[in-house]
């Protein structure tokens, strides 16, 4: 990997994630509160997109420092997608969407970030903006039982834990859209938690029996050596045999 890109990734992580979190704020805002003033909203819109042009921009400077720059996009389908989306069509629900993309796989670029804690931040942050996001459609729709910030987190509780107790449900085409998506992320993530505890106890296993191989060798190493010490001193103790030659006395001169 280029120097100049590892660089460019390294000094960005921390500014980007925390444009990550003004954003999470900028969005939630105009639906916890509907009724801020119009300055509130219209700041709110333009640090969505300032937050998503920066990760849009990062892509496009990554790209420029890539060495195969076609590799790289073919490589980051899901980015490029994520950048162009809001571009064609300026739903606020795609600028999301798009931006919690970039969001997520810049921060499985991060080293610091451990496999249990960039899954603990998927579930936080889909719980999160899928509460924000199925409230803002579902809350002035004629048939919508989804009206407060409490209907909306539990919804998507149990949405994403697949449980779906049915007193709470999307009634509209966009909401059902919302549905989907989070119980398809509810599905992946807990098959990544559960491969990930899974993988430990495997390789918990495997140290146990890697030990216990190591101490069965030393065993059967010590034994060894052990039945050759045997054999030594029984062979060092055991009395001359009949093909052994005999020490014959010397006859004592004879004395005066």
């Amino acid at each position: 990997m280029p120097v100049k890109k590892v660089r460019w990734e390294e000094r960005t992580q921390t500014p980007l994630l925390v444009l990550a979190v003004a954003f999470g704020i900028a969005y939630a805002v105009p639906i916890v509160a509907p009724g801020a003033d119009p300055w509130v909203h219209r700041l709110c819109t333009h640090v969505e997109w300032t937050v998503w042009g920066a990760f849009a921009l990062d892509y496009l400077v990554r790209l420029a420092l890539a060495p195969d720059r076609r590799c790289f996009v073919r490589g980051h389908l899901l980015d490029l997608l994520a950048v162009i989306l809001p571009m064609v069509q300026p739903l606020r629900l795609l600028r999301v969407v798009s931006t919690l993309l970039l969001v997520g796989r810049r921060a499985r670029m991060a080293p610091q970030i451990t496999l249990t804690t960039y899954v603990a931040g998927a579930v936080v942050g889909l719980m999160m903006f899928g509460s924000l996001a199925v409230l803002h459609v579902e809350r002035d729709a004629p048939n919508g039982n989804i009206k407060t910030l409490g209907d909306a987190v539990w919804w998507s509780f149990t949405t994403m834990t697949t449980v779906g107790y049915g007193d709470h449900a999307p009634t509209t085409g966009l909401g059902r859209i919302l549905a989907v998506g989070l119980m398809l992320s509810g599905i992946a993530l807990l098959g990544v938690v559960t491969a990930n505890i899974a993988a430990w106890f495997i390789s918990r296993f495997d140290r146990d029996d890697a030990v216990e191989r190591r101490q069965t060798e030393l065993l059967e190493a010590l034994t060894l050596e052990v039945r050759e010490l045997r054999a030594e001193v029984a062979r060092l103790s055991a009395p001359p045999g009949p093909s052994e030659p005999q020490e014959v006395p010397s006859p004592t001169a004879p004395t005066a």
